[in-house]
Parts: C-alpha cells; structure tokens; sequence
C-alpha cells in the first residue's frame, strides 16, 4: 500500500467540483480497487437526529444494514465510543453484526465536523489479521478530508 499516492488520489477527489455523494462514491471504488484486502468499503453518516447510522455510497457487495443503531455491531459502536476500532478477526467479537460469511475483519474509522462525530468510514475484509497501522493512518487521513467537504 502506498500511503502517500493514495493520500494524493484522495486530495485530488475531495477538490473535485462533483457532488458529495459522487466524491464519497469516488474514495469508496478507489479504496476497493487499490487495495486487495478491502472487500467492502462505506460510509456511514448520522440519520437526522435520530440514534442510527445510515448507509451513504458504497462498494462492495450488497447489505442489508442500511441502518445501525447506535452502540449495535462495529460501527454502532464506533457512533458511541467516537474512536477507532479495529477488529481483526470478527468471530471474536460478541457485538458483532454480520454482512457476510466472507468478512472476516473489519476497520471503523469515525468521521468529526466541528469535534462532533457525524459518520464513519467502514471497510470490511474477507481476510483476518489484515489491518496495519498503516490502514489506521490512512483512513483517518481520509476522514479528515470529508470532513472538510460535509
């Protein structure tokens, strides 16, 4: 994985004169494709004011989880915590929501506007064991720069 032209490909999304929902599309296909462990990749974003998560643009294979409540699975958990968290083998996690019986990890990385968490990017792994820091860094990178455009 090379970080930096990845962090450049993202830059280049994010100034783009598209519409949000085309630019997200844009890093979820770019995330997919340039990385070979990142089966599923999407963001999450708050419902309104309701205590869910909604689905935004995505890649990877269809879910059935277009809305989370806050604290159930991974990422509802990551709505409460407001931190990272990486699982590297999710047959190890009680509360855990299952989008496949191909995933085997998942990463969830929290989205902040104004200190306020409003959404996450979500990447999902038919492969256990497979996130580095170097997934961490990045998507907090990426986090950082739809921050910028929300």
């Amino acid at each position: 994985m090379e970080i930096d032209i990845l962090k450049n490909k993202v830059e280049s999304i994010i100034s783009l004169n598209d519409s949000l929902e085309v630019r997200l599309q844009a890093i979820c296909d770019l995330l997919e494709s340039e990385i070979s462990y990142y089966d599923w990749v999407g963001f999450y974003f708050k419902n309104g004011d309701k205590d869910e998560l909604k689905l935004a643009q995505y890649t990877g294979e269809e879910t059935e989880h277009t809305i989370i409540p806050f604290g159930k699975g991974i990422c509802g958990q990551v709505a409460v915590s407001n931190e990272n968290f990486v699982v590297q083998d999710v047959s190890e996690q009680d509360n855990y929501i299952s989008c496949g019986w191909k995933v085997k990890s998942e990463i969830v990385i929290p989205i902040f506007v104004n200190k306020e968490n409003i959404g996450q990017i979500d990447i999902d792994s038919h492969t256990a064991n497979v996130f580095t820091d170097k997934d961490e860094e990045l998507l907090e990178y990426i986090c950082k720069q739809v921050a910028t455009i929300l």
